[in-house]
């Protein structure tokens, strides 16, 4: 047993707390930034880093910050470096370690991430810089033909070696494998496919020796297609995703922490409070690791103006306190809208 993964875990599943997702790539925060006018530089993208690591009283909902490599290197506006200022605050800071996305031979349709090579390497660099948990994302678009059973099971391969290379580093993996909302796929059909991916990817984890007591799973909810109407109701979307993760997921993982993958703020708050409410005895703790889902408003609000920083501070106070809420199933949309 690894005295540092049991300690790392044991600081993520704290009571009411959940993890946020701040990795965006340079690509991806540039597109959020530039629809609502905010100029995407070096700059700008530590100045919101640094709102959201600064906000006070955010260690009360927040456990651990997986940030982008760029962040790592990032210093607040008074000069602290952001992993230090994590750290002292109690909020563990993580980093995201994939290297994107390509196109899967013979599986057309289907992506695999890249970045196994020299990863141990890169994981020895990044906690030495603060890091203490990884992140890895494998993603499956659904179609009538995806994914294909070797995307499928090469994606789960991947994910499992990242994993095992994690934990071998004393490094905690976050393992996603993200069943996308794009799309107009059913809920049944959503489910059917979650079921195959978690499936392939715990085989492949038992293959490759992964530790399950150290890691953290962070799935997709069933969730109908992006595209599609009517939409499945929460309790309905609860009651999807919970059975796929009683189907597959060991009682050994101690906590799930799902993505918000496109959900609206107020819908990845309410699934994840459904969840709970529902599943008092279930053996693992179902909590959050939301990125738009927790920042839509801060950074709605800050607009990229340095006058705004306190009031999007303020928004991205109140949607973790909502998600800590519905970590305990204790959310409702009167304390929402109180809020």
């Amino acid at each position: 047993m690894s005295t540092e993964l049991q300690a790392t875990i044991a600081r993520l599943v704290q009571p009411g707390k959940g993890i946020l997702a701040a990795d965006e790539s340079g690509p991806t925060i540039t597109k959020r930034f530039d629809a609502l006018g905010i100029e995407s530089t070096e700059e700008t993208r530590r100045a919101y880093r640094s709102l959201l690591a600064t906000t006070p009283g955010i260690e009360e909902y927040v456990a651990g910050i997986i940030l982008f490599e760029e962040t790592l290197e990032q210093k607040a506006d008074d000069g602290t470096p952001i992993v230090d200022l994590l750290s002292r605050r109690g909020i563990l800071p993580g980093i995201k370690v994939d290297k994107g996305t390509v196109p899967l031979p013979g599986a057309p349709g289907d992506l695999v991430t890249q970045g196994l090579d020299g990863l141990a390497d890169r994981l020895k660099a990044y906690k030495a810089k603060g890091a203490r948990f990884a992140k890895w994302r494998e993603v499956y678009g659904i179609t009538d033909h995806n994914p294909t059973p070797l995307g499928i099971e090469a994606n789960a391969e991947v994910l499992a070696r990242y994993a095992a290379i994690c934990q071998e580093q004393n490094v905690v993996p976050i393992v996603e494998p993200e069943v996308l909302i794009d799309g107009d796929h059913t809920l049944e059909r959503c489910e059917v496919v979650t079921d195959a991916v978690l499936h392939a990817v715990f085989h492949a984890i038992h293959r490759h020796r992964v530790m399950l007591e150290f890691m953290v799973l962070k799935p997709n909810m069933v969730i109908t297609g992006k595209a599609r109407l009517p939409k499945a109701s929460h309790e309905e979307v609860a009651r999807a995703t919970l059975g796929v993760l009683r189907r597959n997921v060991p009682a050994a993982v101690p906590t799930i922490n799902f993505l918000s993958g496109g959900q609206s703020s107020v819908d990845a708050t309410a699934h994840l409070n459904a969840m709970n409410a529902m599943a008092s005895s279930a053996p693992w703790i179902l909590s959050f690791s939301y990125a738009r889902a927790l920042q839509d408003d801060a950074m709605r609000t800050w607009a990229g103006r340095a006058e705004n920083v306190r009031a999007a501070q303020d928004a991205f106070y109140r949607r973790a306190k909502m998600n800590s809420l519905a970590r305990h199933g204790k959310w409702s949309m009167a304390l929402e809208k109180a809020a």
